[in-house]
């Protein structure tokens, strides 16, 4: 699996601020920004003072005096102005992320998933931060369900949000798919029902496939993508796929399946980058970037880099996709977590 390594953004002496930081997600990038980089500040800014309370034991501040605890929703556009004061870079990973409960929960998905996208812009936008790249998902391709409606439109406003700022901030996305172990993944799910004795493992359809990448990929992808955007791309990396069902055989080969159905809102098989995209979409070794409509945008720049225009009619989804993670792959993966 690729280590997305292309060169990162420079953290040193660096203000970060990151939204849902108590989560997979800005657990690990505050590791890996701790190994690579002294940053002045990183800050995380969540609602739940449990998750910021067990999180401060692990990284305390006596030890990593940089590290900074706010209690804030993003749905608060006051509390993210006071919190951006003096900061370089955000990554917004704060969203309602489970597609059920977004499904029967439709005006608090709402609330913070695209009202919640559009305060970190205005904070951003008033508190002169540098660079902001927001966190999205595969499901925000074609929508078919709520969760990936409300993503879709936190990308075009951070898409839109360089009209209004020019590129100063600079506003970008980064769109990929399944972190594997990750809170809420299917990994976690299907380790509970082993360890706890299930005689089967629930399918929803053997049919279905996913794209999976690892949370530390998932890091090094945001912390180079930071490095290299301008303001207003999409960026998609190239990562495996597979099947539920062959996860399932991985994770538990003895255990029989029971194929239960999909549940509301649920696909088959899941799209990074729909057909219509690809027209404005270029393609680098390890990542493919949907660049935006701005008259502005530099397409030398990523030219430069080596980009490469693709075919009409591209679609990257996870049941056409050229590489399969294999068995012995992902559990490599789970056994180094």
């Amino acid at each position: 699996m690729r280590p997305f390594d292309q060169p990162m953004i420079d953290l040193n002496g660096k203000s970060v601020l990151i939204t849902g930081g108590t989560g997979s997600f800005g657990q690990a990038l505050v590791s890996e920004a701790i190994k690579r980089f002294k940053p002045r500040k990183l800050i995380i800014f969540s609602r739940d003072e449990l998750k910021q309370y067990e999180m401060a034991q692990k990284f305390r501040v006596e030890e990593y005096p940089f590290m900074r605890y706010f209690i804030g929703d993003v749905r608060d556009v006051d509390r993210l102005e006071l919190a951006l004061r003096d900061v370089d870079y955000v990554v917004h990973a704060a969203a309602l992320k489970h597609v059920p409960i977004a499904e029967y929960n439709p005006f608090e998905c709402i609330q913070t998933n695209v009202h919640g996208a559009e305060n970190v812009v205005k904070a951003a936008l008033r508190c002169g931060v540098k660079r902001v790249v927001g966190l999205s998902t595969d499901k925000a391709a074609s929508p078919i369900n709520l969760y990936g409606a409300s993503k879709l439109a936190s990308d075009k406003i951070f898409v839109a949000a360089n009209n209004l700022s020019a590129g100063d901030p600079a506003f970008a996305v980064v769109r990929y798919g399944n972190v594997v172990g990750s809170r809420g993944s299917v990994v976690p799910f299907f380790r509970k029902l082993v360890e706890d004795g299930a005689k089967t493992l629930p399918i929803t359809d053997p049919r279905m496939t996913r794209f999976w990448i690892t949370l530390r990929q998932g890091v090094n992808f945001v912390l180079s993508s930071l490095a290299m955007m301008q303001g207003g791309e999409i960026f998609v990396p190239k990562i495996p796929s597979m099947k539920v069902v062959d996860l399932a055989t991985a994770m538990a080969p003895e255990l029989p399946q029971e194929v239960i159905g999909i549940r509301p809102g649920e696909k088959l098989h899941e799209v990074m980058i729909t057909s219509d995209d690809a027209r404005s979409t270029i393609e680098l070794d390890d990542r493919y970037v949907i660049c935006p409509s701005f008259n502005s945008f530099r397409h030398e720049t990523y030219r430069d880099m080596g980009a490469r225009e693709i075919e009409n009619g591209f679609q990257y989804g996870s049941d056409s996709n050229p590489e399969w993670l294999r068995a012995d792959q992902l559990m490599a993966v789970l056994a180094a977590r």
